[in-house]
């Protein structure tokens, strides 16, 4: 933590959570705005679905493998600059996409993108624990988790309404937009809150220790698994949206925001919940209250899909519900991992997040391609991405110490 946190950051403590959620908001937004135009982009550039596929999966791979090095990097040479570089970059991948002329040059600037759009998520998470103890960390990583939450509730209706009225290429001169303006807000306002003294030195023979130790220990990993595994149980849906939504359900892409909004809010409830529990009952059992929730609506879930027809009320309420349970317990997850070696907080958050991605990465590459023809099939797939990550916690949690204070 920082020895000094009231002179690391001077403005209103609202604003802290908003401006980091607007750095976490990066990735997220760059996938949402884009699934409205899937089929149009298909049309423009004589894709196949599969090739359109590889637009989300090399996203999240670029994001999965950059996300090794943007931790590690903050740990080095700041915070800020591994910020401010990866919006730089973002915003260049997103001009890249706009003007894209074939399926190949958009993979390729999806994949640049994935690159840069991780700098700021996980770069956020190690700010709020150099500036404040568990307790707060908590909180105020509820609140990043309730701002950055309206992002995605709004993305896809915007990027419908620009497919609609200007064309599949202004949703990306929209993510130019977006990455000047937060470039400039963050060069303005983002404070350093790397400890003074407590840069570690960027070398290939220490990182490397760093990556092994992390990837070499059984509860680092079960922790990663607790909280990045039972997400894809949510995010199977948002990346199989254009099938679910508009085969399944009969949704126009304008309507996908309903999907969006209702996923979203159950985010967001479940973020406001932490930030509320936070200090009142203990770490492991609010974990254990999401877990109740994910695992007892997937049940429910998989009961709807095998006795009801398909609705969209029935079928989409049941994901908003597991989103709940999933943002209720994934704070105090990501604290007790960034406290597992806090001299190197920024790598646990890259080794995390690259990790997660990895999963997301295959779930978009080859979970949802088999499972996206029949509602039943992702709730089974729903279930049991969520019991992977029950198992895990289950067999971690008498393995740890105590959070520090």
């Amino acid at each position: 933590m920082n020895p000094d946190p009231a002179h690391a950051w001077r403005g209103p403590r609202w604003a802290l959570p908003l401006l980091l959620a607007g750095l976490s908001m990066m990735g997220p937004f760059a996938i949402d705005t884009f699934l409205p135009a899937f089929d149009g982009i298909a049309a423009s550039l004589h894709a196949t679905p599969v090739q359109m596929q590889q637009t989300l999966s090399v996203y999240l791979f670029g994001f999965a493998a950059m996300n090794l090095f943007h931790g590690a990097l903050a740990d080095s040479f700041g915070r800020r600059p591994v910020v401010l570089t990866g919006i730089a970059v973002f915003t260049l991948a997103s001009a890249g996409c706009a003007l894209a002329d074939s399926i190949g040059a958009l993979v390729f600037w999806r994949a640049v993108q994935g690159l840069s759009a991780g700098a700021g998520m996980v770069v956020a998470r190690v700010i709020v624990r150099d500036l404040f103890a568990p307790v707060p960390a908590q909180r105020v990583l509820s609140q990043v988790t309730i701002w950055f939450g309206m992002a995605p509730a709004v993305a896809p209706l915007v990027g419908g309404i620009l497919f609609d009225t200007l064309g599949w290429r202004s949703i990306f001169w929209l993510l130019v937009a977006l990455g000047a303006v937060l470039g400039l807000i963050n060069a303005r306002l983002l404070p350093e809150t790397l400890p003074p003294g407590a840069a570690q030195r960027f070398a290939p023979w220490p990182l490397l220790r760093g990556y092994a130790q992390m990837v070499g220990s059984g509860r680092f990993l079960a922790l990663v698994v607790a909280s990045g595994i039972p997400f894809n149980g949510m995010f199977l849906y948002v990346l199989s949206a254009p099938a679910f939504l508009g085969g399944h359900l009969e949704l126009a892409p304008t309507q996908f925001f309903w999907f969006f909004l209702c996923t979203v809010s159950g985010v967001m409830g479940g973020a406001w919940a932490s930030g509320r529990l936070a200090g009142r009952i203990t770490p492991r059992r609010q974990i254990r209250w999401g877990y109740v929730i994910m695992i007892g609506i997937g049940l429910v879930n998989v009961a709807i899909n095998l006795w009801l027809p398909p609705h969209p009320v029935s079928s989409i309420l049941p994901v908003a519900i597991y989103a709940f349970g999933w943002s209720m317990m994934t704070p105090v997850v990501t604290l007790l991992l960034l406290d597992m070696v806090p001299e190197r907080r920024g790598m646990v958050s890259s080794v995390q997040s690259s990790l997660s991605s990895v999963s997301n990465g295959l779930v978009a590459g080859v979970l949802a391609p088999l499972v996206m023809h029949s509602g039943l099939a992702m709730a089974l797939a729903s279930l049991v991405l969520g019991l992977s990550g029950l198992v895990c916690w289950t067999w971690v949690k008498r393995r740890l110490p105590p959070p520090s204070s």
